[in-house]
């Protein structure tokens, strides 16, 4: 399979690049990738990434940010960081991306455990996974061609628990190899419009 990976450098693309590159031609994407550069924040930025990747069997979003901070702390300009970049992006990489995947491709996007069980200082980004879950839902009512889509909801990865440990008190870390197998069930399964949680 011919598979993008939008977020490829990261904590979880790095491993989700690492998986697949196993017996598939994989395209690395991101701000700072040089052959495959974009920035999901922007809608243009998108549609020069396809037109550089023509068809993929495959997208996989591991990319998006959202802010995290107080609520009485967050202005409406700290909201929208995470609707335009990790709500939208992903949005967008959708709508736009769906026209260059093959027949009975498919699209796997991420969020994570705050759509499901928030902690402090999460309110922007608990409300933006939440909102990808219902799109994703929906809109698999929607895709022709037999285009499937799903989003891999996981906790805190164990390769990025030392980090975020203290904002989850109590929440087992994830092991990366078990998270790896929501993102195999999204490309290589059948299912669609599934939110695929991996919380323990």
């Amino acid at each position: 399979m011919k598979i993008l990976v939008v977020g490829g450098t990261g904590t979880i693309g790095k491993r989700i690049v690492e998986h697949f590159l196993k017996g598939n031609e994989v395209l690395i994407a991101g701000r700072t990738s040089k052959k495959y550069k974009v920035d999901i924040a922007d809608s243009k930025s998108i549609k020069k990434l396809f037109k550089k990747t023509g068809k993929v069997d495959a997208i996989i979003c591991a990319a998006g940010e959202a802010k995290w901070a107080p609520f009485d702390q967050l202005s409406e300009k700290d909201f929208h960081i995470g609707l335009r970049s990790k709500l939208m992006g992903q949005v967008n990489l959708v709508r736009i991306g769906r026209k260059y995947l093959k027949r009975n491709g498919s699209i796997t996007l991420t969020t994570g455990v705050l759509a499901d069980d928030p902690v402090y200082q999460t309110a922007s980004a608990a409300m933006v996974n939440g909102a990808i879950h219902s799109f994703v839902q929906a809109v698999a009512l929607e895709l022709k061609k037999g285009i499937r889509v799903n989003v891999v909801s996981s906790g805190v990865v164990q390769d990025a628990y030392a980090k975020y440990e203290s904002y989850f008190p109590g929440h087992p870390p994830i092991a990366m190899d078990k998270m790896m197998m929501g993102y195999v069930r999204s490309v290589q399964g059948r299912g669609t419009g599934q939110v695929i949680r991996i919380y323990s």
